[in-house]
């Protein structure tokens, strides 16, 4: 657990330091601080002056100023983590790599050897400014040096190799022979946590061939029996039971299972879910899942496409005073995807038409093959240029806000998980000249979505514990769209989708809580 005590010292002297350095080392005497920072055992204070630009009907602009504060739990529970799809790839993925960086493992590939790491974890592996500083130079001038600071460092959070594990899975298969199965890691990586995976077995998960593709039958062996609302009381005894035989503080439940089929229409009450599960109306297992875990006051984050996320949900963890966030990791395609719009869009090139085609060959490759539960997909994929339209009516007026999108996923076995991304980008650029960018991505798709898997644990589980003027953030953890291609808010008519924006949010909400300003960026101190 860290904790931060923000101390100001007197300036030194600015004999020799550069201009502009020298100025602001001056105003440090008079600046007064737009915030105030207090640590303690059980909790991080700080009071915080966020400031925002509102236009008004007339287009003018009226600048706001709000005071906040900004309160964190400093103390660090027990979690655990308990994933439905736990026998998949990605569940499997997960869990072998938590085990073999606890242990830091290393074994041999032919590339040479390897060693356990969290690369492509946000918490684990980003920095973001925090600040500058004056630095001595080797000629004795001063100069000005950005100042980074890992994400994992701003504020308490679980580590990683801390989280229990457990879950659900259709198939009964153990975690070792699961993994075998996957064919994503190393066998020489595998072999050596085979005595703990062994002994890891999923639970029997909920199964309803209506909502996934029929190829899946043959898979599901370990499926839960009864009623929607047996299976729910199913489902809450296997939380309750993991939370006391692991002394847990906290438990996060992600949905890594099969993309559902969405359903037909939108639950809008507690009412009518209540009713829903009462008549045993055919409801998605993520549904079903989400009301168990909502129901013991744990999180739930839906990581797949489908509608599982509806207002009766949100509702739902409200009452309960917990938390709920998705829809569908934004891995590798898609996170690319968004980023190359902020980039063609924000050099002001017009972006008239994006196609993406992939194949892949585990079993969300075979699962995506049938129509409906495939239309998930492309929908949760389709709107995550929405924001590129929004934010430029000069490339995209009226008549004009359009960009061509398709996507395309094929079913192919031999690949494996090993998923083959191609997109094509077609911009209208200077006098109707066309520019297209082509990119080709392999990689496989377990290996991208593990740690964000990981990243989204962390991350819910910290802000459960962060309250803005003395309310909990939520019941929409909406700070997590970052991870997500579909994500939800609690304002639907308010959905970011740039990757750079929800990084920016998220990152600058965690620097507030833990006392330093997020840089406005102008340096205009610095005579830049």
């Amino acid at each position: 657990v860290f904790f931060f005590l923000m101390i100001r010292r007197p300036p030194r002297s600015t004999q020799g330091v550069s201009s502009a350095a020298s100025d602001v080392y001056k105003r440090q005497v008079s600046t007064q601080s737009t915030w105030d920072f207090m640590e303690k055992k059980e909790f991080i204070e700080a009071k915080y002056q966020e400031r925002f630009t509102l236009i008004g009907e007339d287009g003018k602009p009226q600048n706001m100023t709000v005071e906040h504060l900004l309160k964190t739990n400093a103390i660090v529970p027990k979690v655990g983590f308990m994933m439905v799809g736990l026998g998949g790839n990605n569940g499997t993925t997960v869990t072998t790599g938590i085990l073999a960086n606890k242990k830091n493992l290393k074994w041999e590939t032919k590339r040479g050897d390897a060693s356990a790491n969290y690369f492509g974890s946000f918490t684990q592996c980003v920095t973001t400014k925090v600040g500058m500083k004056v630095k001595k130079a080797e000629n004795g001038s001063m100069v000005l040096e950005d100042v980074f600071m890992p994400i994992k460092d701003l504020l308490p959070m679980v580590n990683p190799n801390d989280l229990v594990i457990g879950g659900w899975d259709i198939n009964g298969m153990d975690m070792y022979n699961a993994t075998l199965r996957a064919k994503v890691l190393e066998p020489a990586l595998i072999h050596q946590v085979k005595e703990e995976l062994m002994n890891m077995k999923p639970l029997p998960g909920v199964f309803n061939l209506e909502y996934v593709a029929s190829n899946q039958k043959e898979r599901a062996d370990n499926t839960k029996k009864g009623t929607n609302k047996e299976v729910i009381a199913q489902l809450q005894e296997d939380i309750k039971t993991f939370k006391a035989k692991n002394n847990l503080g906290k438990i996060v439940v992600l949905w890594t299972a099969n993309t559902e089929q969405y359903y037909p229409g939108t639950i809008e009450t507690i009412e009518d879910l209540e009713k829903l599960v009462e008549t045993n109306a055919s409801l998605p297992p993520s549904v079903l899942y989400g009301i168990a875990t909502l129901k013991e006051k744990c999180i739930f984050l839906n990581g797949s496409p489908q509608n599982t996320v509806h207002p009766a949900m949100i509702k739902l963890a409200e009452k309960e005073g917990t938390q709920i966030a998705g829809a569908d990791f934004k891995s590798g395609q898609t996170k690319y995807k968004t980023a190359m719009g902020d980039f063609l869009v924000g050099s002001g090139m017009r972006l008239a038409s994006v196609i993406s085609y992939n194949h892949l060959g585990n079993n969300d490759g075979k699962n995506l093959s049938e129509p409906h539960t495939f239309k998930s997909k492309e929908l949760s994929k389709g709107s995550v240029l929405d924001d590129c339209l929004k934010s430029n009516k000069v490339l995209y007026p009226k008549g004009k806000d359009k960009i061509d999108h398709t996507v395309v996923i094929k079913y192919c076995p031999f690949v494996g998980d090993s998923k083959r991304a191609l997109d094509e980008y077609n911009s209208e650029i200077f006098l109707e000249g066309c520019n297209t960018i082509v990119s080709y991505n392999i990689c496989e798709d377990s290996l991208l979505a593990a740690p964000i898997m990981i990243d989204l644990c962390i991350m819910a589980e910290l802000l459960s514990r962060i309250s803005i003027d003395s309310k909990p953030i939520g019941p929409v953890l909406a700070y997590l769209s970052y991870f997500f291609k579909a994500p939800v808010t609690n304002h639907k008519e308010y959905v970011i989708n740039s990757l750079s924006k929800q990084k920016e949010i998220l990152t600058s909400l965690m620097k507030a809580c833990a006392g330093y300003v997020p840089d406005d960026s102008t340096l205009l101190s610095f005579h830049f």
